[in-house]
């Protein structure tokens, strides 16, 4: 075939692969088969590679995954994209339709389902995609352009050549959610929380492979000045991004009073389980641009819509067994094993009991019909007993006098709650040292899962932390599902975290009562292990946030013989003995805003995480807390704040945004 009937075939497999993509995932009535679809598409990729220059941005090849990106750029939104005010109870709802009637009169709203994704913003230069960015900040964000494109019901062309800007929310459906965490629970992976969390971690990947293989969704839920395009409602901007060859959730409805709100809300948090995606809540919206652009908008989120946020999802199941765990500290955790349900869109089978005192107050029994929820949505905790429902068939149960991992007697230490093993020998509480040492906040060894590190352990490779140093490709290729490329990347996993610095060293030995936030404190303090080895009592005290359980606890721990030939054997192979941080910031030597403030961290940011914002603060002088009181004196408030920023809107506290609090740390 020559070029020029090449470039013919190529734009009609255009058409044709975009109007079968538009029909399989946005209208969801597909009009050919699977096969033809897939003939069409290797035929154009084919063509593509015997004509390169005639492979386009909009090709439907390009939603495979192009190559690795180096980085994020950062992207500034024309627009900001703003967070939105929250309500929690129908008080809430009737108290915002008050406070829009009150500045616009009669009003009309838009109901839409919040689905529970990642917002990002998209561009379109004359009907084609040319940039997707996250909301990051608000004002800043990263630029997943790649990433976006292989999401199959994002419109690479327009059905009409249009220059526009559009907001929408990149979610993962429940089935790609499911069938995500089984394989990663099969690669000994840690698991993502939520589909939510999923979506997020996709989207961010470097490689657009990976989310490409990830099967996500988008709907597209608003336009960027549209009232320019002679449009004056957003359920008029809505039917129009459905003409453009948009998705958009089709579960809307216009409601003429609070009323009808607040029924149309009742009854998807009735059904909400039954869609095939997440939702949170609803989204309520004055349709009307005009009284939109009366109503305005605080610094934060605007004043003509209101999230509804559905209360945690309360469900019922049976309890099968109770289950005891050893921790690395030796307590022993009950664990309720229960018939599969599903719960806020995963399926639950375990959930948290914490300790016998609970399991006795709410009088659980083996057998017993038990309501369970998401705590935060994210872990499962049984909440109640249903006694009304039991047959006579249910028992009692009683916590171990002995150890179930290495049958030593159990105990009680200072008049704590929980049950203990104090044998240093015990197998459970090593393997979960281990797995506390290769994690994220400790010495992040990436592909060091649970299920890896137990083979480990029964193969009897490793024995304590110091010999995960010792490992070689010849050990871990034996292991199940251990290819010889995996075993090279946990290998220079491994050995990338004898660089880490002290701090991380400290909290992945798990001493008790050392936290992250006091390895860092002590590792700041004393620069080295080997300092901090022969510290007293005396001088452990006198450093700010060091009490005397942890200091007692710091004492006896490096007292052990076992201990010191421990760390001996780690600093023999190599592993990072000194703090390689940006010192304590003193409050007499530093400018920062920061300098001797108590701060509190409340809420999602979206450009840096809890513990890198912790990290900036403490490096200006700033010290972090996680509790508002009248010692506060700023707090700094991300999506989704709750309690802690109400009471320190009582408590009259300075109150911070994200962007706000990042303009200040890149000065």
């Amino acid at each position: 075939m020559d070029k020029q009937t090449a470039q013919a075939r190529v734009q009609e497999l255009h058409r044709l692969l975009h109007q079968y993509n538009y029909e399989y995932y946005v209208l969801d009535n597909p009009s050919v088969s699977d096969a033809e679809y897939d003939r069409l598409m290797q035929e154009l990729i084919a063509l593509e590679e015997q004509y390169p220059e005639l492979k386009t941005a909009d090709s439907p090849s390009q939603r495979v995954g192009g190559q690795p990106l180096e980085a994020f750029a950062k992207v500034e939104h024309r627009v900001p994209m703003l967070s939105l005010a929250n309500a929690f109870n129908e008080a809430d709802l009737r108290d915002f339709d008050r406070r829009v009637r009150q500045e616009v009169g009669d009003v009309r709203y838009v109901c839409e389902l919040k689905i529970d994704g990642l917002a990002v913003s998209l561009r379109y230069e004359n009907g084609y995609f040319v940039q997707g960015a996250t909301r990051g900040d608000g004002v800043t964000g990263e630029d997943i352009t790649e990433n976006l494109k292989t999401i199959r019901s994002l419109p690479l062309r327009l059905k009409k050549d249009v220059t526009i800007e559009v907001r929408g929310e990149a979610y993962m459906p429940k089935k790609s959610f499911e069938m995500l965490n089984e394989q990663r629970q099969a690669r000994g992976e840690e698991l993502f929380a939520n589909p939510r969390n999923a979506a997020a971690g996709s989207l961010r990947q470097l490689d657009p492979k990976v989310a490409a293989s990830r099967n996500l969704d988008l709907f597209v839920y608003g336009v960027v000045h549209a009232d320019e395009l002679g449009i004056d409602s957003h359920s008029a901007a809505l039917d129009y991004l459905d003409e453009l060859g948009f998705k958009t959730n089709r579960e809307r409805k216009v409601c003429q009073t609070i009323d009808e709100v607040i029924e149309f809300v009742t009854a998807w948090h009735e059904k909400r389980s039954s869609l095939p995606y997440e939702i949170d809540g609803m989204v309520i919206k004055v349709d009307s641009f005009a009284q939109q652009a009366k109503l305005g908008a605080t610094a934060k989120s605007p004043r003509w819509a209101i999230a509804y946020k559905f209360p945690a999802e309360e469900v019922v199941t049976r309890l099968i067994d109770i289950e005891l765990s050893v921790g690395r500290t030796g307590v022993v955790t009950p664990t309720a094993i229960l018939e599969p349900v599903r719960v806020a869109g995963t399926i639950v089978q375990r959930a948290s009991l914490h300790n016998e005192d609970l399991i006795r107050e709410k009088d659980i029994r083996l057998g017993d019909y038990v309501v369970v929820k998401k705590a935060g949505d994210i872990i499962p905790e049984v909440v109640q007993a249903l006694p009304e429902r039991r047959t006579g068939e249910e028992l009692p149960f009683a916590m171990p006098t002995h150890c179930p991992a290495c049958d030593s007697e159990l105990v009680r230490l200072d008049d704590e709650v929980a049950l203990r093993c104090i044998n240093p020998q015990c197998p459970a509480q090593i393997r979960e040292g281990l797995i506390h040492f290769v994690s994220r906040n400790a010495m992040n060894i990436e592909g060091l899962g649970e299920k890896v590190i137990a083979q480990l352990f029964e193969e009897k490779l490793v024995r304590n932390v110091a010999d995960l140093y010792t490992l070689t490709k010849e050990q871990l290729v034996l292991l199940e599902r251990m290819g010889e490329k995996s075993a090279t990347n946990l290998l220079n996993a491994i050995e990338a975290s004898k660089q880490n610095s002290l701090e991380r060293l400290l909290f992945g030995l798990g001493i008790r009562h050392v936290g992250a936030k006091a390895a860092k404190t002590l590792a700041q303090h004393f620069e080295t292990m080997e300092r901090l080895q022969k510290a007293t009592k005396e001088e452990l005290l006198s450093i700010h946030e060091i009490g005397e359980k942890m200091a007692d606890s710091i004492v006896t721990y490096f007292a052990k013989p076992e201990v010191q030939q421990l760390i001996e054997q780690l600093r023999s192979y190599g592993v990072n003995m000194t703090y390689k941080g940006p010192k304590a910031a003193n409050a007499e030597e530093t400018n920062s805003y920061f300098a001797g403030k108590t701060v509190v961290l409340t809420g999602k940011l979206e450009t840096l995480s809890r513990n890198e914002a912790k990290e900036k603060i403490e490096a200006l002088g700033g010290k972090v807390t996680g509790s508002v009181s009248k010692k506060t004196d700023l707090v700094i408030a991300g999506e989704d704040a709750g309690s802690k920023l109400d009471k320190a809107k009582q408590l009259g506290i300075e109150i911070w945004d994200e962007a706000r609090f990042l303009q200040e740390i890149q000065r």
